[in-house]
């Protein structure tokens, strides 16, 4: 007996073992974990009686991909400058032609002259500074639209070859919205159907006498959007004989990690397997059913000239 507890109670801890070994260094990062608040949440038609709701979300792949890589120029001139700034994008766009899909288009930012401090000496007091004109910096915006999310690592490397590493944002195009939010429509309104006849047979009561109310809407979310902080956790066991006042902590570097919103708490998904970031559609269908009022029907009283008491019906 006490050979099969000891056995039930190893089984156990290595099943705890496991399951945080799986879980990721992020459960050391504090509240980086709790999933952020991105639920859709439509307000419920108006009126008081049975509320049924259907949640769906729509996990989409882009179509289209555009990321924009910032650009800086300096010259003496602004002729030099203009000629420095225009060579570099020639060669990024030439090295970029050997992939067919991905097409460039360069945004000019600023031109704006740069100054440099120059002593002056005077002969009864002390020495001034004045600003002098030193050259010019030119800031410019590539934009590069690709197919494919791993072809971002060829064009870095690209544009490596000639300085160009500030990947300011990346953004993400649907070309079929509209059919991805029909199929959305379609899907949750056949579930809120069956959820509707399900009810009434609980109920044993039919909701086609009553006052119905609908309520829906749609929230979409981008990759760039979904992106949190995480800092890699690392830990020194110190000695009994170190003194902690004496240590330096080591610098510990910050990165960034995909955090989609998370399937748990909708009624279905579409594509709810994810392996690279996606675009997100939610949305929700709210439905109400109220009993209706009963028309109450009084009935006023005169007295006509023979002094007989007469009713009128009246409608409320």
């Amino acid at each position: 007996m006490n050979k099969f507890l000891f056995t039930l109670v190893s089984c156990s801890l290595t099943a705890l073992q496991l399951s945080a070994q799986i879980a990721g260094n992020i459960n050391n990062e504090p509240y980086a974990v709790a999933y952020p608040d991105n639920m859709i949440n439509v307000s419920y038609p108006s009126g008081t009686a049975t509320y049924l709701s259907v949640k769906g979300m729509a996990n989409i792949k882009p179509d289209a991909l555009v990321a924009i890589y910032a650009v800086q120029q300096t010259g003496k001139t602004v002729q030099e400058t203009n000629e420095l700034m225009d060579n570099r994008i020639r060669e990024v766009e030439a090295g970029l032609k050997k992939f067919p899909e991905v097409k460039v288009y360069t945004d000019m930012i600023t031109m704006v002259p740069l100054y440099e401090l120059q002593a002056e000496k005077k002969l009864f007091s002390k020495k001034t500074y004045n600003e002098v004109p030193a050259g010019f910096e030119l800031k410019k915006n590539i934009h590069i639209q690709f197919k494919k999310g791993e072809q971002i690592n060829e064009i870095m490397k690209v544009l490596s070859e000639f300085e160009i590493y500030d990947l300011v944002r990346v953004d993400y195009t649907i070309n079929n919205i509209d059919s991805i939010k029909k199929e959305l429509i379609s899907k949750a309104r056949a579930m809120m159907l069956e959820r509707i006849k399900n009810y009434e047979m609980l109920l044993g009561d039919s909701f086609s006498n009553k006052e119905k109310n609908v309520n829906d809407g749609f929230k979409l979310y981008l990759p760039t959007e979904m992106y949190r902080k995480y800092t890699i956790y690392q830990n020194t066991s110190l000695g009994k004989n170190l003194n902690p006042d004496r240590i330096n902590a080591t610098y510990k570097s910050s990165t960034n990690f995909y955090m989609p919103v998370s399937n748990k708490d909708f009624d279905f998904v579409i594509n709810p397997t994810l392996l690279e970031p996606a675009v997100q559609v939610l949305y929700e269908l709210k439905w109400s059913a109220t009993p209706k009022v009963d028309e109450k029907k009084n009935n006023l009283l005169f007295m006509n000239q023979n002094g007989e008491l007469k009713s009128i019906p009246v409608n409320n």
